[in-house]
């Protein structure tokens, strides 16, 4: 088999002491085989199951730029880089505010009773998108041969992605996660894990490059967070935006 010359580009650079976004130091390798014809992206080592994109797609919306998942572990290769999420008030698995002492519920309401003390609710109202969390840098290969070549990249770095929430949550991440699994049948976790030594392999045609990240996809949901007293009234709703891991992979990119 002939080899030939690739030049290979970490994102941001793999210099020892970078300080990474879970508190972990490391990047991401890539390697790189000339071939003469193409071949499907393939994901090798432990990655986490994933539902079928009819699970977690709602019906009548249109796909985010990184709701394109495939029911395998073969990741599809994008023409831009993840997308982020919108929000700029997402806080990293917040703990709610304690629900108060005394049941502020504002008086009598026609003798209706729900029960003692204050209760906090969570209702799922949609689901959207998914958008890929990075673990580490993004990894580049450059093909300046005039043939396709055969790219892997291999993580080098473990992290942990859990569950991003606009503010106002009045309940628990875990009981969030937990209606949403009810409400759309669907195996949502608190927290994924991105481990070390996960590689895929990916086609870079000619003159053209390849790019490689590794992290935990998580699904863009919305609910509505309030406060249930003892009388039944409530208090004001609060519509919440989360993301929710749903699986462990690579998103694949070229240009």
């Amino acid at each position: 088999m002939n080899l030939s010359f690739m030049r290979n580009r970490s994102g941001g650079g793999c210099l020892m002491g970078r300080k990474l976004r879970h508190g972990i130091l490391a990047c991401t390798a890539a390697t790189t085989v000339v071939l003469g014809a193409g071949i499907p992206a393939y994901a090798d080592g432990p990655t986490a199951t994933s539902p079928s994109v009819g699970q977690v797609t709602n019906p009548g919306t249109e796909p985010g730029p990184n709701d394109q998942l495939p029911e395998t572990d073969a990741d599809v290769v994008h023409s831009a880089p993840p997308a982020e999420p919108e929000e700029t008030d997402l806080v990293e698995d917040p703990t709610p505010d304690p629900l108060p002492e005394t049941d502020n519920a504002g008086g009598a309401n026609g003798g209706v009773y729900c029960g003692p003390g204050t209760t906090s609710v969570y209702v799922p109202r949609t689901r959207g998108a998914r958008y890929h969390y990075g673990v580490g840098p993004s990894n580049t290969n450059y093909n300046g041969t005039s043939r396709t070549a055969r790219t892997t990249f291999t993580s080098e770095v473990t992290g942990e992605v859990g569950v991003s929430v606009s503010a106002g949550l009045k309940t628990s991440v875990n009981f969030l996660v937990a209606k949403s699994e009810v409400q759309w049948n669907v195996g949502f976790s608190v927290k994924m894990t991105a481990k070390v030594g996960n590689q895929i392999s990916v086609d870079t045609p000619a003159h053209r490059s390849t790019h490689g990240k590794y992290g935990v996809y998580r699904l863009k949901t919305t609910g509505v967070s309030y406060l249930m007293y003892s009388n039944c009234k409530t208090s004001a709703q609060k519509m919440i935006t989360s993301y929710i891991p749903i699986r462990v992979g690579w998103y694949i990119w070229e240009d």
